[in-house]
């Protein structure tokens, strides 16, 4: 579903102006509740009901959920003025982003009881040293699902982008700028955070180059791997859940060069009606047979150390979902690029119009 520095916050403000005002049009966003009540703004299918039912039933408080599909749109309706939220699902970079432009608020989780099992990798954000603000909450791979009566194996980028030269099949790569000049960066032995205009344009033009291979960027592609449609497509380890139904037509795996993986973390809104029961909640999560519910539904990995060990054996003991020491070193997060953006959008619109 994809790290920073605190600079000055008009300059985060300037990249997002845009799109904080297409937000103006967005679905009002839920006025601000009494007690007893918690309003979750979630990325969409991203959290088991089961865990919401669970804290409803603990603790009495009523769950107001409401989703969005990208970073840029929640960030773009809190800025726009949207009330009522109390807790968001920022991605880490995002994480810092929303720091620097003041719109969060510090909970203090770190100082609550079950804050040590929380895998100390895992507090990643620069704004946020300590995990006084914000708690990690899951983590995932992104590699290359394949149908293997087509590609029997995958192991690179080198061995994906020759599939339809060498296999005959399609293969799609995600509709997400980051993402997708990542790969160009990763191979080519770049950090994805750059903002070397050099090392993008080598990027850029490792796409470019096999861009007649690529047959579409988008996110809509299990089903055509199942179906065989599609040979191989660069995608989340969410792809696990249908790999796990069908190891022996499904692979997935991350690529020796290195991949991307991401992050997102629960953060309280400064503007929060009810920020106690935001904290609860963060609590709530904490307790180590709640990240297992998330995570044998979502297939992410979670950063409590000890929900880890409740795990099923096929969940621990999977590359893709529980990777080595090793190839971890090879994962690369995404970082806040502040004005670098924009050579990757330009980067894109170029790639996108090959």
């Amino acid at each position: 579903m994809s790290v920073p520095t605190k600079k000055a916050a008009g300059l985060v403000k300037g990249l997002f102006a845009s799109v904080a005002a297409a937000a103006l049009i967005a679905v009002a966003a839920p006025e601000a509740r009494a007690e007893g009540e918690l309003n979750i703004y979630n990325w969409g299918d991203y959290i088991n009901p089961e865990v919401l039912t669970r804290f409803e039933e603990e603790t009495g408080i009523k769950v107001n959920l409401d989703t969005y599909g990208t970073n840029e749109e929640m960030l773009a309706k809190i800025q726009a003025g949207a009330t009522g939220y109390d807790i968001v699902f920022p991605s880490v970079h995002m994480h810092d982003i929303m720091y620097k432009l003041d719109l969060l608020w510090e909970s203090n989780i770190n100082q609550s009881p079950g804050f040590e099992n929380i895998d100390p990798e895992f507090i990643r954000a620069e704004t946020d040293p300590e995990g006084s603000w914000c708690l990690p909450y899951a983590w995932g791979t992104v590699g290359i699902v394949y149908n293997k009566n087509i590609v029997p194996e995958v192991t690179s980028w080198e061995d994906f982008f020759a599939i339809p030269d060498e296999h005959g099949g399609k293969i799609t790569m995600l509709d997400d700028l980051r993402e997708t000049i990542g790969v160009g960066l990763i191979v080519n032995g770049y950090s994805v955070n750059t903002g070397n205009p050099d090392e993008i344009k080598v990027a850029e033009e490792y796409i470019t180059e096999r861009r007649d291979n690529i047959s579409a960027f988008t996110y809509d592609v299990i089903p055509l791997v199942q179906s065989g449609d599609i040979a191989a497509a660069h995608w989340y380890v969410g792809a696990m859940y249908a790999v796990l139904q069908d190891p022996d037509n499904l692979g997935y795996v991350i690529p020796e060069e290195g991949a991307t993986m991401y992050q997102e973390d629960i953060c309280v809104l400064e503007s929060a009606p009810n920020k106690e029961n935001a904290v609860e909640f963060m609590e709530f999560y904490m307790q180590p047979e709640i990240p297992v519910l998330n995570v044998e539904q979502q297939l992410n990995g979670t950063p409590n150390m000890v929900s880890r060990e409740m795990l099923p054996e096929e969940f621990k003991s999977h590359p893709g979902m529980n990777p080595s020491a090793e190839v971890m070193a090879k994962l690369q997060i995404f970082e806040d690029l502040g004005e670098d953006l924009k050579l990757y959008d330009r980067a894109w619109t170029r790639i996108r119009t090959q």
